[in-house]
C-alpha cells in the first residue's frame, strides 16, 4: 500500500488547489445542510404539535380547521362521550375552537399573508403541553386582547407586545407572548373564542372539537364512533395523523431542497474531479515511479481516492461548522394544507449534519474515481518520460 504520508505531502504541495477544493465542497455541504435543515425544521414543528392521545374532529372533507364547521349542539354531545380524559377538576379535556384567517404584513413588507387566528376556551391551554406565557400576561375573556408566540411577534407587524392588529375590522391588542416548545401552535394568534365568534358572525358553530382520550383504546373507540355516525357527518383523527397530512401538503419544500442539494452536489463532483485530474497530470512521473517501485494498480487507485476523500471530508467539516455557526434561525412558509403561514426554526440536528457529510463522501468517491482510474491505467514507460 502507498504510505499515507505520501497523500498528505501531495496535498500540502498543492496548497492552493487543495484549499480551493475544500472551500468549494464546504460551500456545497453548507448549502445542502441548509436545504435539509429547512425541511427537517418544518417536519419537527408539525411533529411537536401532535399529542399522542389528542384527537381533532372536523367536518368530513375539510382539509384544515379553518374550512371546517361543527355545530355547538353536536360539539356538546361529543364532549360528553365517555372515554375523554379529565383534568384535576374532573372536567373533560375537550374544547371547541374557532380558527379563521387573518391578513397581516410581515415586518418590513407591505404585502399581507394569511395567519391563523384561534378563538379558544380556557381548557384549550391544557390541550397544548408546554405552552406558557413568557412575557406579558394572558388575555382577558370578553375583551379584544390576544397572545402570540415570540416567533410571530418578531415576524409580523402589529404583533409585538403592546401593539395592535386588525382582524375582520376589529382591533386587538397583544398583551402576552408565549412559547410552546416550537410546535405549530407558535404559528397562531390566540384570543377569546366568544369575542372572535361575535366579530366574525360564527356563533352557533365552531371550526373543530379537540379532545384528549383517556387511553389509546378509548382514542380508537371514540374515533371509530364519531366517524361511523352518519347523522353528524364528521371526521375524527389523531393529531398525529392530522399534522402528518399537513406535512405532506408541504412536500414541495422537500422537493425543492432535494433538487438544490442534487445539482450542487453534481457541480461539486465535477470540481473534485477537475482537481484530481489536474493533480494526476502534474504527477505523471510520480505515478510511473510508484509503479516502477512495485506498487500495484489497486494501491495507487486507493491512494488517489484517499486524497479525494480527505479533501471532501475536510470540506464536510467546514460546511457542518458553517451550518452550526448560523445558530437558531427562524423562518416561515405557506402551509398548502392550512393556507396559513407556518413559523419554524431550521433543524441542524445530527441526522441533517450526517446527510451533508455523506454527500461529501459521495463527492469524494465519485469525483475522484475516474481520475484515479486514469492514473492506474498510465503505462509505466510513458509516465516516466513525462516532464
Amino acid at each position: 500500500m502507498v504510505p499515507f504520508k505520501y497523500n498528505l505531502r501531495s496535498l500540502r504541495a498543492r496548497k492552493v488547489g487543495s484549499l480551493m477544493t475544500i472551500f468549494g465542497v464546504g460551500m456545497v455541504v453548507w448549502a445542502s445542510i441548509f436545504a435539509f435543515g429547512l425541511s427537517a425544521g418544518l417536519d419537527k414543528t408539525l411533529e411537536i404539535a401532535a399529542g399522542p392521545l389528542d384527537v381533532i374532529v372536523m367536518r368530513k372533507g375539510s382539509t384544515s380547521e379553518a374550512v371546517s364547521a361543527v355545530s355547538d349542539e353536536v360539539a356538546r354531545d361529543i364532549i360528553a362521550l365517555p372515554g375523554i380524559a379529565t383534568n384535576r377538576d374532573g372536567r373533560p379535556l375537550a374544547a371547541t375552537e374557532l380558527v379563521i384567517f387573518g391578513y397581516l404584513p410581515r415586518r418590513g413588507q407591505t404585502q399581507k399573508v394569511n395567519v391563523a387566528v384561534r378563538g379558544v376556551l380556557p381548557v384549550s391551554r391544557e390541550l397544548r403541553d408546554g405552552m406558557q406565557i413568557v412575557e406579558g400576561r394572558d388575555f382577558r375573556p370578553g375583551v379584544r386582547e390576544a397572545i402570540v408566540s415570540r416567533a410571530m411577534s418578531e415576524r409580523f407587524q402589529g404583533l409585538g407586545l403592546g401593539e395592535e392588529f386588525e382582524v375582520r375590522g376589529g382591533m386587538f391588542r397583544v398583551v402576552g407572548l408565549f412559547e410552546a416548545g416550537g410546535g405549530a401552535v407558535e404559528s397562531e394568534i390566540w384570543t377569546d373564542q366568544s369575542v372572535l365568534a361575535q366579530l366574525t358572525n360564527r356563533t352557533g358553530a365552531m371550526s373543530c372539537v379537540q379532545f384528549r382520550a383517556a387511553s389509546k383504546t378509548d382514542q380508537e373507540r371514540l374515533i371509530n364512533r364519531i366517524k361511523a355516525d352518519e347523522q353528524i357527518d364528521l371526521n375524527a383523527m389523531t393529531e398525529e395523523q392530522y399534522y402528518a397530512e399537513q406535512a405532506q401538503q408541504s412536500m414541495l419544500i422537500k422537493i425543492v431542497g432535494g433538487m438544490v442539494a442534487f445539482f450542487l452536489t453534481i457541480g461539486a463532483m465535477f470540481a473534485v474531479a477537475n482537481t484530481m485530474y489536474g493533480a494526476i497530470a502534474s504527477r505523471a512521473r510520480e505515478i510511473g515511479t510508484l509503479r516502477a517501485l512495485g506498487f500495484g494498480r489497486f494501491s495507487i487507485l486507493l491512494a488517489f481516492l484517499l486524497e479525494s476523500l480527505i479533501l471532501c471530508t475536510l470540506g464536510a467539516v467546514l460546511g457542518c461548522l458553517g451550518a452550526l455557526a448560523l445558530g437558531d434561525i427562524r423562518t416561515g412558509t405557506m402551509n398548502a394544507g392550512t393556507f396559513t403561514e407556518v413559523v419554524f426554526a431550521f433543524n441542524f440536528g445530527p441526522s441533517v449534519l450526517l446527510s451533508g457529510a455523506l454527500l461529501a463522501v459521495a463527492m469524494g468517491l465519485i469525483g475522484g474515481l475516474m481520475p484515479a482510474i486514469r492514473a492506474v491505467r498510465m503505462r509505466v514507460v510513458n509516465a516516466l518520460r513525462e516532464v
